[in-house]
């Protein structure tokens, strides 16, 4: 599988190239590698907001690359929490609507039970007062309402790009240790890109993300 851009004088350059990358269902990975070397692109890959050049991206019996930007909509909103480094959150909304907004995509309404479930995951991630906007918090704050979003509905892959870069080395490692405990608890696969070498330390296994040359990099 590779990814491919052009630059500026319109020139083909290799972003990404990975010859095989299997992961086993429930697998706890860490991407690993400096910046610029293509992490937060393979999780794009993965998570189907960008197709490879050559090669598929499959999630079980789905090739997610071959399907219509509708379908793989869909198929995030059914299999994937996603915590990326742009937290999306919505600022007009409190932190209880913007964890459970994934929820009014698939329904007319957040019943109790949802409701419920939501503020458990809230008060775990450190989060009390759930009616205040998202956008007066603080970005350590806004990581934590991003996280509950991904592990509220307990996906069944969940995909984090450095999720504890935003906190400080105590409030991190209290965020990793639930991070990954959600996705023991759901059964999710959770492959996530970072820095931290404490979450590195609680990954099952880790993947070198490698800068090969100006021109090519590969996962090693």
């Amino acid at each position: 599988m590779t990814l491919d851009h052009r630059g500026g004088d319109g020139r083909p350059f290799r972003v990404l190239d990975v010859p095989e990358l299997t992961v086993p269902s429930g697998a706890h990975i860490g991407l690993r590698g400096p910046s610029g070397s293509g992490k937060t692109s393979l999780l794009h890959l993965i998570a189907g907001l960008i197709v490879p050049s050559t090669g598929r991206v499959s999630w079980g019996e789905t090739e997610i690359s071959s399907l219509s930007p509708g379908n793989r909509d869909r198929w995030r909103l059914s299999t994937l929490g996603s915590v990326f480094q742009d937290f999306h959150l919505i600022p007009e909304l409190d932190i209880l609507g913007n964890i459970t907004l994934p929820t009014t995509f698939s329904s007319w309404r957040v019943g109790p039970a949802e409701r419920e479930h939501a503020k458990t995951v809230a008060a775990r991630m450190g989060l009390t007062d759930l009616r205040r906007r998202t956008g007066v918090l603080s970005r350590g704050e806004q990581q934590r309402v991003a996280i509950a979003r991904a592990v509220c509905r307990q996906p069944a892959m969940i995909l984090a790009d450095e999720p504890t870069a935003s906190l400080d080395a105590a409030h991190a490692d209290e965020v990793g240790a639930l991070l990954v405990d959600a996705a023991v608890e759901a059964g999710a696969t959770l492959i996530c890109a970072t820095h931290d070498a404490a979450l590195l330390a609680r990954m099952k296994h880790r993947l070198d993300i490698k800068a090969a040359s100006p021109i090519a990099k590969q996962a090693a």
